[in-house]
């Protein structure tokens, strides 16, 4: 389950209220848009009503996401969800339950005057436990596992010291006894005032066009100069573009990432080698030996059993398509998953087309596999009743499907 956020347009300073999966601040009183971007996660406070009080900010790191597993029984997934507590105080409340879906949350403002501790409690650890969670459903031993999809954040609950004692400043509870070292708190705080939300304005680097795309998209196009852009430290990347073109007219293009990789541990380099690993039943032509791999992955965020079956389907066929530059004129479907994500299917891809489970997975943790360039590639899919089909692949897919992918 998402939260929201509140977060004040930076042109007009209108209360704008964001969902968890959106980047693209879209400002209904302005028209002006901002795109939000943070160099590792964002960071939120928890609201509060006390008045006059010297505050504590208590972190909090949380992960959600699709966890996918390779193990002796095959390729699995499980959606996770989990909050834990970023500092060592024991009788501090471990998790902070329902409370960030509950409420709306604000970004850490820089000029903040109050006391952040420093989290203590690594992105690797979390995914550690995140991942012990996911092994409730796996069988045997796990040889790989996969984090996509993943919204990574961190959440302040705000504290006040009273008489020895520290309150929930949200509830003006009492949580525990003040530690006889009263200087642990200080020892543990950090300079926040770097924390700075970053908001760039949705222009196009190239042509001062403006970019378009929707709140959840994580790649902005131009339609004017035909390029798209992805956000990175902070400022805007071009991403290489290409799309199928179509004769019907009752289209909609989905985004794909095209990636060549690099591999270590086993021989992938052409098609025939990726048919050969995977046994597949296949007749190996001469032609595929010079055919350069190419590892398609959604670029969007659907149900974990189609992600997988996508993902299956479309590295198997391999699939030529005739490709053009420019972004189709007809309706394009956002992209919801960066590039950085996508990366992290490689292996995946690999475990589930394989036909001989016991020799390749065990193989899993010795590969080493990277990729060396990417192309968002627009593929049109025609609408047919409740579903949609990609007539060259033979895909299709249930529109629900897609439109529930949106809040994963």
């Amino acid at each position: 389950m998402g939260f929201t956020a509140e977060q004040e347009c930076p042109q007009c300073g209108a209360p704008i209220v964001l969902e968890e999966t959106d980047h693209l601040l879209l400002c209904p009183y302005c028209n002006v848009n901002s795109f939000l971007s943070a160099p590792d996660y964002f960071r939120f406070v928890l609201p509060h009503k006390v008045l006059n009080k010297d505050l504590i900010y208590v972190p909090y790191l949380r992960f959600r996401g699709c966890v996918y597993f390779c193990s002796e029984r095959g390729t699995g997934h499980r959606i996770v969800d989990i909050t834990r507590l970023g500092v060592p105080f024991k009788k501090f409340p471990i998790s902070l339950g329902l409370r960030p879906q509950a409420v709306k949350m604000r970004f850490v403002a820089p000029d903040t005057e109050d006391t952040f501790l420093k989290c203590l409690l690594t992105k690797t650890e979390l995914l550690n436990r995140a991942a012990k969670h996911s092994s409730v459903s796996a069988k045997g031993k796990i040889f790989h596992r996969a984090f996509i999809g993943e919204a990574l954040s961190l959440i302040f609950l705000p504290l006040y010291v009273e008489r020895g004692t520290v309150f929930d400043a949200i509830t003006n509870k009492a949580i525990a006894k003040l530690p006889k070292d009263d200087e642990i708190f200080s020892r543990l705080s950090q300079d926040h005032r770097s924390w700075k939300l970053t908001l760039l304005a949705t222009v196009c680097p190239q042509c001062g066009w403006n970019l378009e795309g929707e709140r959840d998209s994580v790649v902005l196009t131009c339609g004017n100069c035909q390029t798209a852009w992805e956000a990175s430290r902070g400022r805007f990347v071009r991403v290489d573009l290409a799309m199928m073109s179509a004769q019907e007219t009752d289209v909609v293009y989905l985004p794909f990432w095209k990636m060549s990789a690099k591999a270590t541990g086993v021989e992938i380099d052409s098609y025939a080698d990726f048919i050969r690993l995977t046994n597949q039943p296949r007749a190996i032509q001469e032609q595929w030996e010079k055919q350069k791999m190419s590892f398609w992955s959604p670029a969007f965020k659907i149900r974990p059993t189609l992600f997988l079956s996508l993902l299956r389907q479309m590295n198997i066929s391999q699939l030529q398509p005739e490709l053009e530059e420019g972004i189709p004129k007809k309706k394009t479907y956002p992209v919801t998953l960066p590039l950085s994500e996508a990366a992290q299917t490689l292996k995946l891809a690999i475990a589930g087309s394989t036909m001989n489970k016991k020799n390749v997975f065990p193989l899993l943790p010795q590969i080493n596999i990277r990729t060396t360039g990417a192309t968002l590639v627009y593929l049109p899919f025609s609408k047919t009743g409740h579903e949609m089909v990609q007539k060259d692949m033979r895909v299709s897919i249930f529109r629900k499907t897609l439109e529930f992918g949106r809040y994963l």
